[in-house]
């Protein structure tokens, strides 16, 4: 088992920063120079990684890790992309979807409203998951909190203590809320798409901070909370 994981990791980190060598890897990832040897080698010959050229032997990911990666994306946003359309319908607000990244949740889709006050972020924008509405959904379901949390407005939740309460919270609602904790003219409602290992994926309902009553806060909950369920399982059953 330690040597997938040493495989995975060395797979990562090709990917992050290649061109890059031996000696580069074995000091980024703390491990000897053996066993980045061995992982390179079975990764190699599995496909997943190729020489980059040079006299000095650097590695790069080949196209198999990219396809990998395209397929999965894709196959979640053709799935969730009708689910996303009746939750627009529905609210007549943009619909996000984002899938978590470390201690970020990155954009990879958006259904935009037709109304002329909306707000618009661009595809792989990353936001953290202590102050946006889909990376709070998610975290709920992480058992963990980031190790930093700064503030980026006035309402940024900066407090272990009160990001806790407020994710035992999100749990209890089944979505999570965002009060201008990122940027103080958006506000949002997302809730999480739960696999059978956890948080896969988020929804959310965006609109401007001046739209967002309580009324509606309530109601666009329960209808992205119905959704991402609602993806979740043809996701599982796929």
């Amino acid at each position: 088992m330690q040597n997938v994981i040493n495989a995975l990791r060395v797979l990562e980190e090709v990917a992050h920063r290649q061109p890059i060598g031996v000696g580069e890897l074995a000091r980024g990832l703390g491990l000897p120079k053996s066993t980045v040897q061995r992982s390179l080698k079975t990764l190699h010959e599995a496909g997943w990684i190729r020489p980059a050229g040079g006299e000095v032997t650097r590695w790069q990911v080949t196209s198999k890790a990219l396809q990998v990666a395209r397929r999965t994306e894709l196959g979640l946003r053709d799935a969730a992309v009708p689910v996303m359309e009746e939750l627009r319908q529905r609210t007549g607000e943009t619909i996000h979807l984002m899938v978590p990244e470390g201690d970020a949740v990155v954009l990879i889709e958006r259904l935009e409203t037709d109304k002329p006050l909306r707000i618009v972020l661009p595809l792989g924008i990353r936001l953290p998951l202590h102050a946006s509405a889909n990376g709070k959904a998610v975290l709920a379901h992480l058992g963990r909190s980031p190790d930093e949390l700064p503030a980026y407005t006035g309402t940024t939740i900066t407090d272990p203590g009160a990001l806790r309460a407020e994710l035992d919270a999100v749990l209890r609602r089944g979505y999570a809320d965002n009060r201008g904790e990122w940027r103080a003219d958006i506000a949002a409602v997302a809730a999480a798409v739960l696999g059978p290992g956890g948080p896969i994926a988020s929804l959310s309902v965006s609109i401007p901070a001046s739209r967002m009553t309580e009324e509606l806060r309530a109601e666009y909950g329960k209808l992205v909370t119905q959704a991402a369920r609602t993806l979740g399982r043809e996701l599982v059953n796929a």
